[in-house]
């Protein structure tokens, strides 16, 4: 990840952060709230019955390309939710307790490209590589 010598652009905070303050600035702040959205179930945010994923839902359906597709369709819904990013390419693989998502994500106010990799287990975990 490359570092950035500017004043920060984005600052949040974090309760599973490492910081002593849980303070979370620019790309760890962007990658985070990412994060977070992925590990919401489409239909359990309060007043908001369309935010989250719907990849929860498909962990023990078969890998058929219609599911891909939705799945697809799904990952780069939430990644535009975020203005600060955007992805280029979504690809999706199964293994043997769940599916993984690979996007190749730019943050845009500062033009920097990432490959992000999610594993989506079926013991209800995400896990970020």
């Amino acid at each position: 990840m490359a570092t950035l010598t500017s004043k920060n652009l984005f600052v949040g905070y974090s309760t599973t952060s490492n910081n002593k303050n849980n303070q979370l600035v620019d790309l760890k702040l962007v990658e985070q709230d990412l994060l977070n959205h992925f590990h919401i179930r489409q239909g359990e945010k309060l007043m908001n019955p369309t935010f989250g994923t719907i990849i929860w839902d498909m962990l023990f359906e078969p890998l058929t390309e219609e599911v891909k597709s939705l799945i697809v369709h799904d990952v780069n819904k939430i990644i535009n939710y975020d203005p600060r990013i955007t992805a280029k390419d979504v690809i999706i693989t199964e293994y043997e307790s769940g599916l993984q998502i690979e996007c190749f994500l730019t943050y845009l106010p500062y033009n920097i490209s990432e490959k992000l990799k999610l594993q989506f287990d079926q013991s209800s975990r995400l896990l970020m590589q």
